[in-house]
């Protein structure tokens, strides 16, 4: 039995396009942001501290414009 690979190719719409370049820039501000707390937790205290997206939606009101389990 051969491997077969089928590849597709997506012509999004102007408005998905701006949907998908606000939902991957809020997926990076947003890994960026844990991985900055979590660091800076390590180092304060030898432990890794617990951080949800959702902590950052009151200082980054942006965040709520796509989907939460995108972040």
């Amino acid at each position: 039995m051969a491997n077969k690979a089928i590849k597709y190719r997506v012509y999004p719409t102007t408005e998905q396009e701006v949907m998908f370049a606000k939902t991957f820039g809020c997926c990076r501000k947003v890994w960026n942001l844990m991985l900055s707390d979590k660091i800076d937790g390590y180092k304060a205290t030898g432990k890794f501290p617990t951080v949800t997206p959702a902590k950052y939606k009151n200082d980054y009101h942006y965040l709520r414009e796509v989907d939460s389990l995108a972040l």
